[in-house]
């Protein structure tokens, strides 16, 4: 037998764990930063730059793709490291590196024109608003009897 729900009790959403937003917040970050780069291609000179040796202003070396595998590295790691370590070290460690990348997203616009000001802002903007957020859940994470003590409280 069916018991009918009230119109007026919506369904609640239950709270996220904090594990899981700093992972989905580092996979959308991975995705934005990787496909950034490769609609960067399509800007006309990019593909003609690579094929002579030239990435931006540096000469294509295994030095150079060694720097650029770490550097998106970084997220994918991240991704696993949010689900895995424990609290504290979770924590600063999503602290330390979601700082760190904040500048280095911004960094992305230097030597772009006004002509492709949109594509950096607009790119740039949602690294930054990802960053941000994961900054937000790390710095607000509640240790675990910090909740406990709170919900006694509500009672």
């Amino acid at each position: 037998m069916t018991r009918p729900v009230p119109l007026h009790s919506a369904p609640k959403d239950p709270p996220i764990p904090v594990r899981v937003k700093l992972a989905a917040a580092w996979t959308s970050f991975m995705f934005l930063y990787v496909y950034v780069d490769i609609l960067n291609f399509y800007k006309p000179g990019v593909v003609d730059g690579i094929l002579a040796g030239l990435i931006w202003k540096f000469d294509i070396s295994s030095a150079l793709l060694t720097i650029f595998l770490v550097s998106v590295s970084i997220p994918a790691m991240m991704v696993w490291l949010s689900m895995t370590l424990p609290v504290r070290v979770n924590r600063a460690t999503n602290l330390v590196v979601a700082s760190l990348l904040i500048p280095y997203s911004v960094f992305n616009a230097a030597g772009a024109t006004w002509e492709w000001a949109a594509f950096y802002g607009l790119s740039i903007g949602l690294e930054v608003l990802l960053l941000a957020s994961i900054l937000r859940s790390a710095w607000t994470w509640r240790r675990p009897h910090e909740g406990a003590a709170d919900a006694a409280a509500a009672a």
